[in-house]
Order: C-alpha cells, then structure tokens, then sequence
C-alpha cells in the first residue's frame, strides 16, 4: 500500500545514486527540523548540508512542504520497519492498535521541534503536494493495519477503520502543538476513538 518514503510518483526508477541523494536530504531536513523546528528548515541549508546543488533539491522536492511532508513518511517508515522486527503485542487488535498508536505518539513527542515541523508541513500541504501526502497516510494506515490485522490480510472495512483512527491521531498531534490538550489528554483521546472504532 505505501509508497516509499519521501519518493515523487514517477514512472522511472530511481538509480541507487539518486537514492542516496534523496537520503541525504531527508536526513539533512530531519537534522535541521529537529534543531529548530518549520522555520530552521531552508532549503539552502538543506542543500549544502547534503551537499546537492539548490537546483537539485527543488527538482526532487519543489518545497519545503514537499520536502517535510516527504520527511515525514520517512519517519512513518521507520516506525513501521521496526514494527515488523518482532510481534506487536496484545491479544486483541484494540490492544495491538493501542500499542502502535502510542509507540507512534511518544517517538513523536520526544522530538517537538521535529514534530511540529512534520506536522506544520501536512497542515499547510495543498493539492500539488497530494502524492506526498497519500504517502504519509499510506505509511499511517499501514501501521495501523498491521497491528488490526496481526499477518492476515486487511479488508475494505479495516481500510476505512485505519483512515479514521489515522484522522483522530493526525488532529491530536496538532492539538497537542497547540498548546490545546496535554500529553496525557491527547493519549486518553486516541485511546477512546481506537475503543469505538474497534469495538468487538
């Protein structure tokens, strides 16, 4: 279902240099978003600092928006690789669910400056930011499917759960950036929305 991360939608592949290109990049844009959130990351920078030319960042990445979303389903990525590693725990998919979405809130919050980039960036995407967009929610979606289904295949019906659970998760993060609701409040929410969306 997911597109890989920070990948435009092309009907070329990518050589294996210019995925290391797109590599430094990223990781270059989550150093400088990490150190000081939306606003630290220039795409300038971010060019000198994976050392491409300007002119080859805005081909691969037309905006910093393009550039943080596309960081951000890197990060999603991540988080779903090393879901795979071992099995998630819980003998139901509220349990397993829980499990994911709150391992997915702490690594966010542990980094606020980058979360508020990441999340500043899927706020402020518009409609030809779209395919990077569909990536982070294929990478969400993904991760709550994975732990739904424990190994089976997912149905359209568990595609529709994981679109809303994802819709909640989203808008607590920005509420939690806003200063609106607290760590522990943002949790008690996504815990009640996995309850009655995934009521057995």
């Amino acid at each position: 279902m997911a597109t890989p991360a920070g990948a435009a939608v092309t009907s070329e592949p990518e050589t294996t240099a210019q995925r290391a290109r797109r590599a430094r990049i990223i990781q270059a844009t989550l150093a400088l978003a990490s150190r000081g959130g939306y606003e630290a990351v220039q795409m300038r920078e971010v060019a000198e600092r994976s050392e491409v030319a300007l002119g080859t960042l805005y081909r691969y990445f037309p905006s910093k928006v393009h550039l943080l979303v596309s960081a951000m389903a890197h990060e999603l990525e991540r988080m779903r690789i090393r879901l795979q590693r071992k099995a998630i725990p819980g003998t139901t998919r509220q349990e397993r669910v829980s499990y994911v979405l709150e391992r997915s809130t702490h690594s966010l919050q542990r980094d606020p400056n980058l979360t508020e980039a990441l999340v500043r960036a899927m706020m402020a995407a518009d409609a030809t930011v779209a395919d990077e967009v569909t990536g982070v929610r294929n990478q969400m979606a993904d991760l709550i499917i994975q732990a739904m289904r424990n190994g089976s295949a997912p149905s359209e019906e568990d595609v529709a759960y994981a679109g809303i659970l994802q819709d909640v998760w989203f808008a607590r993060q920005i509420a939690w950036l806003g200063g609106r609701v607290s760590s522990e409040d943002i949790w008690n929410d996504i815990e009640q929305a996995i309850a009655l969306v995934l009521r057995d």
